[in-house]
């Protein structure tokens, strides 16, 4: 029994096959390709330039260096990916960083006891924010400005603005002893929250429903999702982070100082737009922004090995941050 098909029906479909198809440097730039290859090629540059780059000793200086950028930008990419912005959690950090000081210090609590409440300040500074941007219908840029001054304030307040010095070394040395001479502590915690978080967002329902989130709130509300309680959730693991983040540093720094992570911010939103993610919401993966936040230590590292002042580093970043957001405008007008 044969089919009857009108002439030129096939040409139309074929040519809008060929049409949906997206043409070779489109695919080499979608998803996580783009940063991977910007990360590829900055190091091959690096690699030229100076013969100490590539060293097992500079190399695994970059991933320490990267550890409590990569925390920050893990809750970060949740936030994004919600369509959100958070600009308070270098401010978060240095709060719970003073917490944990005067907690084991002026309040003679165990070390133990201390990182818990500094991760509890971290994530009740999350949830106000997650509150401010659902119950007080603030914009997210507004509310976590807000955060940021409030908790900058509190972490000088704590001790009027001096520095904590000195915790265990059994606490210090998880920042610098290496397992098996190469991953310390501190980076295998870190890599054991970007395999979780790749996990959730990837297979668990509400993992995907931060996407729909992103893309349309207002739908994703009338599609059943929580979306109020999604988005304090958010925010608040995103604080959650920023202690655990502010634990990490004070393990480097063997001190507490309210002026911590000063800058994080940008930075933080840097590596997890550099990695793919979208401003618009709804794009974003953990894969990405582990590239992002690579991508941005080693450029650091590179300009240090090159000499370049830390004002020039600023203004490199800050045209990195530029670039990176005009490729995602650049990339959602031709969707």
């Amino acid at each position: 029994m044969s089919t009857y098909q009108p002439a030129g029906a096939a040409a139309p479909a074929a040519a809008a096959g060929k049409a949906a198809k997206p043409r070779w440097e489109e695919q080499l730039l979608t998803g996580s390709r783009g940063p991977a290859l910007a990360l590829l090629v900055l190091c091959v540059a690096l690699t030229i330039y100076s013969p100490f780059f590539l060293t097992k000793d500079n190399l695994l200086n970059v991933i320490d260096q990267v550890t409590v950028l990569g925390i920050l930008a893990l809750g970060m990419t949740a936030v994004i990916i919600i369509g959100g912005i958070d600009l308070s959690v270098g401010a978060v950090l240095a709060l719970a960083m003073m917490v944990l000081g005067w907690l084991s210090h002026d309040g003679g609590l165990p070390v133990s006891l201390a990182v818990a409440g500094a991760l509890a300040a971290g994530a009740a500074a999350g949830a106000v924010n997650g509150v401010l941007t659902t119950k007080a219908k603030l914009p997210a840029f507004i509310a976590t400005l807000a955060m940021f001054s409030v908790a900058r304030g509190l972490a000088n307040v704590i001790t009027d603005g001096q520095q904590i010095v000195g915790f265990p070394g059994s606490f210090t040395d998880l920042a610098s002893s290496r397992l098996l001479g190469w991953v310390s502590a501190t980076v295998a915690i870190l890599i054991v929250l970007y395999v979780a978080g790749w996990a959730f967002l990837r297979y668990r329902r509400n993992g995907r429903a931060l996407y729909a989130l992103g893309g349309s709130a207002e739908v994703a509300r009338l599609a059943g999702l929580r979306t109020t309680r999604l988005t304090i959730a958010v925010y608040t693991v995103t604080g959650l982070l920023a202690g655990l983040a502010a634990v990490i540093l004070a393990m480097r720094l063997d001190s507490a100082q309210p002026s911590a992570a000063t800058g994080y911010e940008l930075d933080t939103i840097a590596a997890v737009v550099i990695g793919g993610a979208s401003l618009a919401g709804g794009v974003g993966t953990v894969t990405g922004t582990a590239l992002g936040v690579l991508i941005i230590g080693v450029l650091r590292n590179g300009l240090s090995l090159m000499s370049v002042s830390p004002f020039v580093q600023m203004v490199v970043i800050g045209v990195v941050i530029a670039l990176a957001v005009m490729l995602d405008v650049l990339r959602r007008k031709e969707a």
